[in-house]
């Protein structure tokens, strides 16, 4: 074996506050925030659902680039475990996989590793994800990879709760003796990653063995074509083929059911996409006898599909289910079967749906049904995985008696979104959204999804750009790409409640960012290459604003002649005063900010109803701050650097909007509120409570609640703090 060693105890790296002088001879003080989602419900994939065998209702789900979450039944929602990881941790969103200990209800591992190219670790926890202890690990994962919702591929042996078994993508199986912290290849094991993704499954066979003692019988799935089946009699050392086993297909999940039965699904491809065909089949170790009892096969149909999840009754060994995956033409469903697959019977698609938890999913048909689980002590509790969500039965036995099975979204806490544009107007809702893979919404109540679902009227996959009029609030602008629309710009008259297309698209490209002037008669589009165009007819015709580079464009909230453009390479501020025309560079210079293209980001905003306020800003050139509509800037010198810059009610006292920041000020990476234009500043969020970064980093205060702070993540959605309210 080779073996390589990992620290023992490398823990979550804390970050001290207090510990540096600011160059005001201050430090940034912190001052206690309560975060909550905002509640969309679901919007991502969830690609893997497990519960503890013994503890009943304890149940995790893993997502492929939002981490992992527990049930919490006492609350009736699902808690967030990774909300504390870092910028630098990014990658541990993506769960590759999860184990429990059956004997210890309170360990809990992750794997988490969201592509190959990037770290991975064990995310380990001996009080069920409230906290965590991390482990590099030798090999890569994918969590959010092809094959992501095959599994489980990280096991704990249920005999001796120190060993784990994990089955990489690319690098063959691997063991620990120490409860995860270091990882010995077992170099026996015939396959290093098949054709597929790995190794996606390894079962105890825990009666072979007993407790305090390696289990001796372990099986491993390989996602491979050829022969996929491996068995080790000496509790994995060595490996053997299983005899008699299909071929020609890839599996996805092998499960043990109570009496020693083994299920496998298969697809043509480890999917989510691309499976065109499919098989259930089961394994009797004590005859050797393989049985095919796939539900329905897809041969004859326009398109084909395949098989995803498998549960069995753990009260009932003979009562099985199974999710079709890629079953776009007929939708697709669960099969359930009572006696042990020899006849089944759909039990989702004439099943009725509440969808009240969150209605925008009422117009999206489940998929990418990999995730699938039978509750081990409440067998009317069947819970699946999608590309959007979860979905739980709540009287899955009334199926034996021919009745129909009712379906509830159960989302309560689970945000997996991932927010591309922000804003929180002067009036009207608080929160309008722009949201990949779902367009976005208007939320009047961030803590119910909207009742109206997405963006009423128009369209789009995602809305990238937001804008609204400084003085008309109620008049705002999107701008988005994908769906079906001809035209990826649309306005709408009554604060975001209906919208309707522009008359056609800016010349050049769908765009990239959107304003609106401050009495919502002109709208300048920023296309891909670097140019703008502005129209004063609601897109009917479009003129290109003479003399504009770069990518960032902002409105004036007062003065409605105003727009003001950023060139990133040169430093310069542009500014127009003939409502978007033309622009000149002003006189002043900002230090030089690295353009989007090259990895950097930047700043352009202006604040909250003042005119000619503008702000500046970037990851190595720190923060600056004109009054005087560019002519000159000052440097806020205490910002090291700036990812993301919003406003929001000012403090009781004072007139100036509350400025928030997600920056560095003195070397430490966070998110902070100044009441002061900038002179101080003082750190909101805490170690805990991270979030890591989104793709776009965007931050945004609240005008009309002094204190609420709206900020974007790569997969957790929209999150939202107020003061806690013993700082209020």
């Amino acid at each position: 074996m080779r073996i390589y060693k990992q620290a023992r105890t490398v823990a979550v790296v804390l970050i001290l506050l207090g510990g540096v002088e600011s160059l005001w001879g201050q430090t940034p003080r912190a001052e206690r925030y309560v975060w909550r989602a905002v509640t969309m419900g679901g919007g991502g994939f969830v690609d893997g659902i497990i519960f503890h065998p013994t503890v009943k209702d304890l149940m995790y789900a893993r997502t492929d680039v939002g981490g992992a979450y527990r049930w919490d039944a006492a609350d009736g929602k699902w808690v967030a475990l990774n909300d504390w990881l870092s910028a630098a941790q990014f990658s541990f969103t993506g769960i590759e996989s999860i184990a429990l200990d059956p004997s210890d209800p309170d360990r809990l591992y992750l794997a988490a590793g969201i592509y190959r190219n990037k770290p991975a670790a064990i995310l380990r926890s001996d009080n069920q994800g409230r906290t965590f202890q991390i482990f590099a690990t030798p090999f890569k994962m994918g969590g959010n990879e092809g094959g992501r919702s095959n599994g489980e591929r990280l096991a704990v042996d249920p005999n001796d709760g120190r060993i784990l078994f994990f089955g990489s993508r690319h690098e063959g199986l691997w063991k620990s003796g120490d409860r995860g912290a270091i990882w010995n290849r077992i170099e026996s094991f015939p396959q290093d990653g098949g054709e597929g993704v790995g190794i996606v499954s390894v079962v105890f066979e825990n009666s072979s063995g007993r407790r305090g003692s390696p289990t001796p019988v372990i099986y491993a799935a390989v996602s491979t074509s050829g022969t996929d089946f491996f068995r080790s009699d000496d509790a994995g050392d060595h490996w053997q083929a299983v005899a008699g086993q299909p071929v020609g297909r890839f599996p996805s999940h092998a499960i043990r059911s109570t009496d020693g039965i083994y299920y496998l699904t298969y697809g043509s491809s480890p999917g989510p996409n691309n499976v065109r065909d499919g098989a259930v089949w089961k394994y009797n170790p004590g005859t050797g006898l393989w049985t095919d009892i796939t539900p329905e096969k897809s041969s004859g149909q326009p398109l084909g599909w395949g098989y995803g999840g498998v549960s069995v009754d753990a009260q009932h060994s003979s009562t099985i289910v199974v999710s079709t995956i890629d079953r776009w033409t007929l939708h697709d469903e669960v099969f359930r079967s009572t006696d042990g697959g020899t006849t089944w019977r759909g039990i989702l698609l004439n099943g009725p749906m509440d969808y009240s938890a969150a209605p925008y999913s009422s117009r999206i048909k489940p998929h990418w049904m990999g995730a699938l689980v039978i509750n081990p002590t409440n067998p009317d509790q069947i819970l699946f995985g999608t590309g959007y969500g979860i979905w739980c039965s709540t009287n899955a036995t009334r199926a034996d008696s021919g009745g129909r099975v009712n379906w509830i979204f159960l989302d309560n806490g689970l945000e997996e979104t991932v927010p591309l544009s922000l804003i929180s107007p002067t009036a009207g809702a608080h929160l309008i959204s722009g949201v990949g893979d779902i367009d976005g919404f208007r939320h009047e109540d961030l803590d119910v999804s909207p009742r109206e679902g997405t963006f009423a009227g128009t369209r789009f996959t995602n809305t990238r750009s937001l804008a609204y009029a400084g003085r008309k609030p109620e008049i705002m602008v999107r701008l988005g790409s994908g769906g079906n629309s001809p035209v990826h710009a649309a306005i709408s008259d009554d604060g975001g409640k209906t919208w309707a297309l522009l008359g056609s698209d800016a010349p050049g490209g769908t765009g990239s960012r959107i304003a609106i002037s401050a009495d919502g008669a002109s709208i300048v589009v920023v296309v891909q290459h670097g140019s703008a165009f502005v129209t004063y007819n609601r897109g009917a015709t479009w003129t290109k604003c003479s003399g504009f580079t770069g990518w960032f464009i902002v409105a004036d909230p007062v003065n409605a002649a105003r727009f003001y453009g950023f060139d990133t390479q040169s430093g310069k501020l542009l500014s127009s005063a003939n409502a978007g025309a033309s622009f000149e560079p002003t006189a002043a210079w900002t230090p030089n900010m690295e353009t989007p293209g090259r990895g950097g980001g930047g700043i352009l905003a202006v604040a909250t109803g003042r005119e000619g306020d503008i702000w500046v800003g970037g990851r190595f050139g720190g923060l600056c701050h004109s009054t005087n509509g560019g002519a000159s800037f000052s440097k806020v010198v205490s910002v090291d650097s700036a990812e993301a810059l919003g406003f929001g009610k000012a403090a009781p006292g004072r007139t100036y909007p509350a400025v928030y920041l997600l920056g560095s000020i003195n070397g430490l990476l966070a998110r902070y509120r100044s009441d002061d234009m900038g002179k101080s500043w003082v750190r909101i969020d805490d170690n805990r409570h991270q979030f890591v970064w989104a793709d776009v980093p965007l931050i945004s205060g609240d005008p009309r609640v002094y204190g609420r702070v709206y900020i974007t993540t790569g997969g957790r959605g929209i999150i939202y703090g107020e003061p806690a309210p013993d700082t209020k």
